[in-house]
């Protein structure tokens, strides 16, 4: 791979990785905060109200930090990927600019309104507002995974006379077929991560025997929300995606899966093992006879195609890196998963505030929706490649001619520095609310926040 060309993928990944950090909790955890004022509304109780108002600070600061680490990714598309934006801005322009148009704005103003207008506004106005940050960070998910969407399965469009590409449908690109289930497994996905941060603080709180009433609400919220959201996550969203690769992306799926060789009748699933690209086949397979085919095609026997009905140059060109994204994004949910049900099961019969244990893994398992949001997202873009637009431009085209390897890997490592010092600030910021804590808000005006 070209020098410059790797530096540049490198730096975009950098950046989208870390940004991601952000905007997944607070798209979580807006539905999260309407169910909490939801229930204060309709119990007329007062702690569920309180325990909204803290959740709202931990909102505030990671979308501060969400717009600080995303408006750099923009600027990147004419700096690092002009030959992409010269070619495709007339189309992903479109949902970019409705993303800060319209959703952005739809939640930043009610952001604003629901954390300095509880008092003037009242208890079922203040709820509509939450109701706008939620439906405002949504809709932004929505218009960023139209993006992505179009870039997987470009739908819409038509050439010019130079090649460049042409919107010839806005409703097309709006509704591509894509988008269904990507937007769906996107966003459920932020609700398990929003569930497992409020579980995992409701623990913590538990565990330190301070805040027990807001940590045993913290630990409700986030078990019930947290078990629905992990078994939606993987049957019906991630199932369905999967179908869509294969039908679309039938080599991303065989790189996915380790398959190099067609099954006529009746593809494995491979639960582990190590792919040996040289040699075309899997190392130490653990499979399950027959199971990728009934999940891709609902028959048991239906052929799976496999990476060698493909010319190499269409192959993902890092199967290792995506195969194990994969299968570790699997792995995680299943994980997660698992450890919902034990928490529903505990929380279902009164005992989830004695088992230790089972508080200590709530506490200590909330890195991993961020771990396998990030393998899944690199699942869906390492799978995409060499494609930079599926099919339509590849990546080594969409690249900026004249920026070297030399100046993207300066402002990389720059990048990286002012980004280290960005998770500094917002690890002291997150850990003084919580050290504080949710029981501050009774001695607070309800319009008080430091952000």
């Amino acid at each position: 791979m070209d020098s410059a060309l790797a530096i540049h993928r490198l730096h975009f990944a950098f950046t989208v990785t870390f940004h991601y950090i952000f905007p997944q909790l607070t798209m979580g955890l807006a539905l999260l905060i309407v169910i909490l004022k939801t229930i204060a509304i309709r119990n007329n109780n007062p702690h569920y109200d309180q325990c909204a108002r803290f959740w709202s600070k931990i909102f505030a600061v990671n979308f501060a930090f969400g717009v600080v680490t995303g408006i750099p990714m923009e600027f990147q598309f004419g700096t690092n990927w002009a030959g992409f934006a010269k070619s495709a801005g007339g189309v992903i322009g479109q949902t970019l600019a409705m993303e800060g148009m319209y959703s952005f704005f739809l939640e930043s103003t009610f952001l604003g309104l629901f954390l300095f207008g509880e008092k003037r506004l009242g208890p079922r106005l203040h709820w509509l507002t939450a109701v706008a940050v939620w439906l405002g960070s949504w809709l932004s998910g929505y218009f960023i995974i139209a993006t992505d969407a179009w870039m997987q399965h470009p739908v819409g469009y038509t050439l010019g006379p130079k090649g460049e590409i042409i919107l010839k449908s806005l409703s097309e690109l709006l509704l591509n077929p894509w988008i269904l289930w990507q937007y769906s497994h996107n966003m459920t996905a932020s609700v398990v991560t929003a569930s497992f941060v409020m579980a995992a603080l409701g623990a913590f709180y538990l565990l330190a025997k301070r805040h027990e009433a807001f940590g045993r609400t913290f630990v409700r919220t986030g078990v019930i929300a947290g078990l629905i959201s992990t078994l939606i996550l993987g049957f019906p969203t991630g199932d369905q995606q999967s179908v869509m690769v294969a039908k679309n992306q039938p080599a991303t799926l065989a790189a996915m899966e380790g398959l190099f060789r067609t099954e006529q009748n009746g593809s494995p699933l491979a639960i582990a093992g190590q792919p040996d690209v040289e040699a075309g086949k899997l190392d130490n397979p653990v499979e399950m006879p027959y199971a990728l085919s009934f999940l891709t095609t609902r028959n048991w026997h239906g052929k799976v195609q496999g990476l060698d009905q493909f010319p190499k140059d269409l192959w993902p060109d890092n199967i290792g890196l995506l195969y194990f994204s994969y299968h570790i994004m699997v792995g995680l949910g299943t994980l997660l998963t698992g450890l919902m049900l034990w928490a529903a099961l505990e929380l279902w019969r009164g005992s989830v505030w004695k088992r230790t244990p089972l508080l200590w893994a709530l506490m200590l398992s909330f890195p991993l929706p961020y771990l396998a949001t990030t393998f899944g997202w690199m699942t869906a873009e390492i799978g995409r490649q060499p494609w930079l637009i599926y099919g339509l431009m590849r990546t080594s085209s969409g690249v900026s001619p004249l920026v070297s390897a030399g100046n993207g890997l300066f402002t990389l490592l720059g990048f990286m520095g002012m980004y280290a010092l960005l998770a500094v600030l917002f690890l002291f910021l997150i850990w003084r609310e919580v050290e504080e804590g949710p029981a501050r808000a009774e001695l607070e005006k309800p319009a008080l926040a430091h952000y």
